[in-house]
């Protein structure tokens, strides 16, 4: 098994939306081995008590990043920027099963493929065409793409500070 992007090429961070705005912090996911795993390490991060929104950003090696959304005691709901880059990476799986996607052929060049739920961030603002067209923009990088989210979302300071 392929192992683990290295610290620097791996950014992670949640964010939780409070009434007088939104705050972050890093979330480490050096021991996450399980889907669930992931939520764990997100409620550890933010010290939430289960019915706040939550999201999750993380961003692999300029390649593709994932969203997943937490709240109340609802499914997490996830989005990848590219299921079929996140696939050759252990921790790229687990996004992709979160997502419910699989990915047939590592190897088959289909370019850039987002995947799971696209409605993800509508009602914060950000509609599935746009967070589409933002996952596909040619030669914009990851973090530069949820650098632009975050922005729309109105944590961009938090996401900022913590990048």
């Amino acid at each position: 098994m392929p192992s683990r992007p290295s610290r620097s090429s791996l950014f992670a961070a949640a964010f939780v939306r409070l009434p007088d705005g939104w705050s972050g912090s890093e979330v480490d996911l050096e021991s996450v081995e399980i889907a669930d795993d992931l939520g764990d390490a997100v409620q550890e991060a933010l010290g939430l008590s289960g019915d706040e929104l939550a999201l999750l950003c993380v961003e692999v090696e300029d390649e593709w990043f994932a969203l997943v959304r937490y709240e109340d005691e609802a499914e997490p709901r996830a989005f990848l920027s590219d299921a079929h880059a996140a696939a050759g990476d252990p921790l790229g799986e687990l996004f992709n099963e979160l997502a419910g996607v699989v990915v047939p052929d590592k190897d088959a060049d289909v370019g850039v493929r987002p995947a799971g739920d696209f409605e993800l961030l509508r009602d914060l603002g950000v509609s599935a065409e746009e967070l589409l067209e933002l996952s596909m923009e040619e030669g914009v990088l990851p973090a530069d793409t949820l650098s632009v989210i975050a922005e729309k979302l109105s944590f961009a300071d938090e996401f900022d500070r913590l990048r």
